[in-house]
């Protein structure tokens, strides 16, 4: 759930960090009284920001609201989700790539709807509003900024030459932000370890809190309540043919490509195999894989779309091939795949292997290798014991470290420090509150 900084501006990189810079100088809202940013909530407020996705860390909110917070979510999708749980949501707009205009824009909108929310945290997630937020809310004080970085995304990714020009300058971003960024959240170690090495952390602190929570009641319920893997299996015409499956993004930075030309040399070896492809496509624009390049590996590569019943397809599968080629956080796909003891074999990308150690809890191999993509495939239809005893390991890895009620208690515990920090910029008057999480509840 990133969003990218990916089209080519027209301009050498450094005028990105000039235009941040003026951006700092002419979103200045006016200054605000200490007194006008009194409590409208005794509990600590929470504004979670994010992108088109937000509506998947649903869960996550109600979870720190039952832990006694008061949330609010700002982001670019529909509203009727938040409002269907009780979350007050705001619109907030801005475009996935870089843009002077529209940023500038963006900026001063996060800092009005700042002013109107009065939280005591404003949270960010994805790749533009991390950036974003943190400067935003550098006009109150006793607002603290709060970022996750989940993941590096598209810049990282792409090898495109726009994307390459941007990774000039995306530290240099990212140190601005950080002047006003209280506390950075990383889900995974890779990441944390890049910040940490160009400097992008600042003067604030940083935790490593792994993925974003997977609700394991609401996939256990999930398995249950949905249609048996023999009535799918009949609707998506599959007999009794082992199946390989893939949710994703259809994207080339999903590696989809590599999966393909993987499912025609397995195809080869073990004519019988069906690879399922899960997701979205149409979607997806310049980035999706051209629908005539999966129709080629017909009948073995079956594309069904984007669909509501992961759970079920998960637990008819055989296997779970996910050969991304995207600097993930900790990929949600990966952690119901382990939920679902299903075998699996992704790429050596960050957040992939928090999830996925080579032959403990998984196979690993590099993006964009299909030949070795497909040997790991046809190794776990073979050596079915030694997979399963695999993707047990996983799924008790995830139940222990990634659901999504430790999640929430790890981030209900990183607000209480972060809100007890005392202010790193601006009016420095306010005084330092001290609460603890035990005060925190419900």
């Amino acid at each position: 759930m990133t969003d990218g900084l990916s089209r080519d501006t027209g301009g050498p990189a450094c005028n990105q960090t000039q235009q941040l810079g003026i951006y700092l100088k002419s979103t200045a809202v006016k200054k605000i009284d200490a007194k006008s940013l009194d409590r409208r909530h005794a509990k600590p407020h929470i504004l979670c920001i994010g992108g088109e996705d937000h509506n998947l860390r649903i869960p996550f909110l109600l979870a720190l609201r039952a832990r006694g917070f008061a949330v609010t979510a700002a982001g670019t999708g529909n509203s009727i989700p938040f409002v269907q749980n009780g979350i007050d949501f705001h619109l907030f707009r801005f475009d996935r790539f870089i843009n002077p205009l529209a940023d500038r824009s963006a900026i001063r909108a996060l800092a009005r709807l700042i002013a109107d929310v009065k939280p005591d945290i404003a949270q960010s997630f994805d790749t533009k509003p991390n950036l974003m937020v943190p400067i935003a809310a550098r006009h109150f004080p006793n607002v603290r900024a709060v970022r996750t970085i989940n993941g590096l995304g598209q810049i990282y990714s792409s090898r495109s030459a726009a994307t390459i020009t941007l990774r000039q300058v995306f530290p240099t971003l990212h140190r601005i932000a950080a002047r006003f960024t209280t506390m950075t959240i990383f889900q995974n170690r890779d990441d944390q370890a890049f910040f940490e090495k160009h400097r992008m952390i600042g003067q604030g602190s940083s935790r490593h809190i792994p993925g974003s929570g997977v609700d394991i009641e609401a996939f256990d319920r999930a398995v249950l309540s949905t249609p048996s893997s023999a009535e799918i299996r009949q609707q998506l015409n599959l007999g009794q043919s082992e199946v390989v499956i893939t949710v994703s993004r259809i994207t080339r930075q999903k590696g989809i490509p590599t999966l393909l030309a993987a499912a025609a040399l397995v195809n080869k070896e073990r004519p019988d195999v069906r690879f399922l492809l899960v997701g979205p496509r149409e979607s997806e624009g310049s980035s999706a894989v051209l629908q005539a390049d999966i129709d080629r590996h017909a009948p073995y590569v079956i594309p069904i779309g984007k669909r509501s019943d992961i759970p079920a397809l998960l637990k008819l599968a055989d296997v779970f091939a996910f050969p991304t080629e995207y600097r993930e956080g900790v990929p949600r796909v990966l952690l119901e795949a382990a939920l679902a003891n299903l075998p699996i074999v992704t790429t050596t990308m960050p957040g992939c292997t928090d999830v996925v150690r080579d032959r403990w809890s998984g196979l690993l191999v590099p993006p964009r290798d299909p030949h070795l993509l497909a040997a790991r495939i046809v190794e776990m239809l073979r050596e079915r014991e030694t997979a399963h005893a695999m993707a047990a390991r996983a799924g008790r890895l995830v139940r222990n470290e990634f659901g999504l009620e430790l999640t929430a208690d790890r981030y209900a515990e990183a607000y209480v420090a972060a809100i007890d920090r005392a202010p790193m910029y601006g009016d420095n008057t306010g005084t330092e509150s001290r609460t603890s999480f035990q005060q925190v509840g419900p």
